[in-house]
């Protein structure tokens, strides 16, 4: 009897215990494709790292057993980001951080947008002003002399005769 107690303890214990690990493995793992989402493959595919399909890719399995040993570690994301910049690069980011000079880089699209609102509402609003005052300067009494209202009465009259 006592064996199959230590049989049915030991299952019991082993059953409890994969209920704990799992779902501190799925967190790793969860948390290892999010920070991983960050990240360029750097086997010349330009996909991100957790999407390179990639064929017989060492690149990226490498990367990635990286990464997942650094999350098992519990290391801070920033200090993965900066073990992955420190061995490959800035180039291995997906998206440039928005800091120093990516930042300009990443609000010169909106300046620009802004900008060119500003100038075509300009050249539209210079546009009306100037229609507006051509017609409004013809049709202002002072603006048409009486000999040009003459002529054009007699040529009316000529034009209009049946």
């Amino acid at each position: 009897m006592t064996k199959r107690r230590a049989c049915a303890i030991g299952l019991a214990l082993a059953f409890i215990a994969s209920l704990i690990t799992t779902p501190l493995l799925a967190q790793q793992t969860d948390r290892a494709k999010q920070i991983g989402g960050k990240f360029m493959c750097m086997c010349t595919c330009n996909q991100v790292l957790t999407q390179c399909n990639h064929v017989g890719c060492t690149t990226s399995a490498a990367m990635l057993k990286e990464l997942d040993q650094a999350v098992a570690r519990g290391d801070s994301e920033t200090a993965i980001t900066q073990a992955f910049v420190q061995e490959f690069g800035t180039k291995v980011y997906a998206e440039p951080p928005k800091s120093g000079l990516s930042l300009v880089a990443w609000s010169l699209p909106s300046i620009y947008l802004v900008l060119g609102t500003l100038l075509v509402i300009v050249v539209i609003w210079k546009w009306r002003a100037r229609a507006h005052s051509e017609f409004a300067g013809a049709a202002h009494p002072s603006a048409i002399s009486g000999e040009d209202l003459d002529r054009a009465r007699r040529r009316v009259a000529r034009e209009t005769e049946d």
